[in-house]
C-alpha cells in the first residue's frame, strides 16, 4: 500500500551520515539531499485522489433530434494539483554536524526534524573524531596541500621510521597533558583513573583542537599515512600538523588527503554513497541509526551527570581547605 506525503514526512526525523567525496561543497551535499528528497516526496500518491461532482451535457438522439441532458458525473478534483498549488513541499529542515571542507571526505552528520537538535547534543558531548590522513615529505606549500603554491622543497632521506614514530610519541603526550589540563578533573582521584583508562576523559569545555592519539599506518618515503583521533579540529589544522610534523623531523611535508573515518557514533558503515542519496536510503539509514541518537542522548545525561559530581565535589574541597 503506498504511503502518503505526511506519513512519509514524518519518518525524516533523526539523524543519518553520508560520504562525502572529495572536491565537493558540503553545503552542495546538503542541497542535493533536499532537491532530491523534495522532489521525491512531490512525487507521492496520496491513498485515493479527490473526486467531485458535477452535471455535465451529453447528447443523445431522438425523434425531434439530438437532444442535449445533464448527466450526474464524477471527476477527479484539480485543486491540489501540482500545476494549480505548486509543489506540496519546498523546504525540508536539514541540519548539518561538524562540517568537513571542500578538500576533506569521508562521514558527514546529518540532522531531519529533531535530528537538528540532537546534533547541538552531539557537539555538547565533545565527541572524538577519527581521520585518515596522507602526507610527502620534501615540499611545503602555501596552504598546507598539496594543492598549494610550493613555496620550499627540502630532502628527507635522513629521516627514519623510528624518528617519525618519536615525533608522533611528543605530539601526542603533550596533547594528552593538555587534555587533562581541560578536562578539570583531580588527577589523584579514582575517577580520574577510571576515565583515563576506559578513554573517556573529556573537556567539559570548548577547547582548542585536541589530539588524542597519532599512528603510523603506513611509513615509505616520501609518503606516509597517519591515523589520528582529535577533537574540536578542523580540516586546515590537521593539514598543518603535517606541515609541523615534517618541520620537526628537519624536513618539510604536506597534507594530500583528509579523510574522516569517525564521527563520534557515526562510521563509514552506515554512511550512505552518492548512489543512495533517496528517499528510501534515506529513511532506511535514520531508522537504522536509532541506537546511535540512544546512545548520543544516554552519553548527555553520563556526562550532565559527572559534570554535577565533579562540581559538587571539587566545592566540598574548596570549603575544606577554606574552614582548615
Amino acid at each position: 500500500m503506498a504511503l502518503s506525503k505526511s506519513s512519509v514526512l514524518r519518518t525524516l526525523n533523526g539523524l543519518f551520515s553520508v560520504y562525502k567525496p572529495p572536491g565537493v561543497i558540503w553545503k552542495n551535499v546538503r542541497d542535493t539531499l533536499e532537491m532530491t528528497l523534495l522532489k521525491e516526496l512531490n512525487s507521492l500518491h496520496e491513498h485515493s485522489s479527490q473526486q467531485k461532482m458535477l452535471f455535465l451535457p451529453e447528447s443523445s438522439g431522438g425523434c425531434s433530434g439530438v437532444e442535449l441532458t445533464k448527466v450526474i458525473t464524477s471527476v477527479p478534483s484539480l485543486v491540489d494539483h501540482v500545476l494549480v498549488k505548486g509543489p506540496a513541499y519546498t523546504f525540508l529542515k536539514i541540519g548539518v554536524g561538524h562540517k568537513l571542507d571542500k578538500m576533506s571526505s569521508g562521514v558527514l552528520v546529518f540532522g531531519f526534524g529533531d535530528g537538528a537538535r540532537l546534533l547541538t547534543v552531539m557537539d555538547e558531548n565533545h565527541y572524538t573524531r577519527d581521520y585518515t590522513v596522507c602526507g610527502t615529505f620534501g615540499q611545503a606549500t602555501a596552504d598546507f596541500s598539496d594543492a598549494g603554491k610550493i613555496v620550499e622543497k627540502t630532502t628527507f632521506d635522513h629521516i627514519s621510521r623510528e624518528k617519525f614514530e618519536r615525533v608522533l610519541a611528543v605530539i601526542q603526550g603533550a596533547n594528552q597533558k593538555s587534555l587533562i589540563m581541560h578536562s578539570n578533573v583531580d588527577l589523584k582521584s579514582e575517577e580520574a583513573y577510571n576515565l583515563a583508562v576506559q578513554g573517556q576523559l573529556r573537556p567539559k569545555v570548548k577547547t582548542p583542537p585536541l589530539i588524542l592519539a597519532l599512528r603510523c599506518l603506513e611509513f615509505s618515503p616520501p609518503d606516509f599515512t597517519l591515523e589520528i583521533r582529535c577533537m574540536h579540529e578542523t580540516q586546515k589544522y590537521l593539514r598543518k600538523l603535517i606541515h609541523e610534523i615534517g618541520l620537526e623531523l628537519r624536513s618539510t611535508a604536506v597534507c594530500n588527503k583528509v579523510r574522516c573515518i569517525r564521527d563520534g557514533p557515526f562510521t563509514l558503515d552506515c554512511a550512505l554513497t552518492r548512489a543512495h542519496w533517496n528517499l528510501d536510503s534515506v529513511r532506511n539509514a535514520i531508522r537504522e541509526c536509532q541506537p546511535k541518537v540512544e546512545e548520543i542522548l544516554q552519553e548527555r545525561m553520563d556526562f550532565s551527570l559527572k559534570s554535577t559530581n565533579s562540581e559538587e565535589s571539587h566545592g566540598h574541597r574548596n570549603r575544606g581547605t577554606q574552614s582548615s
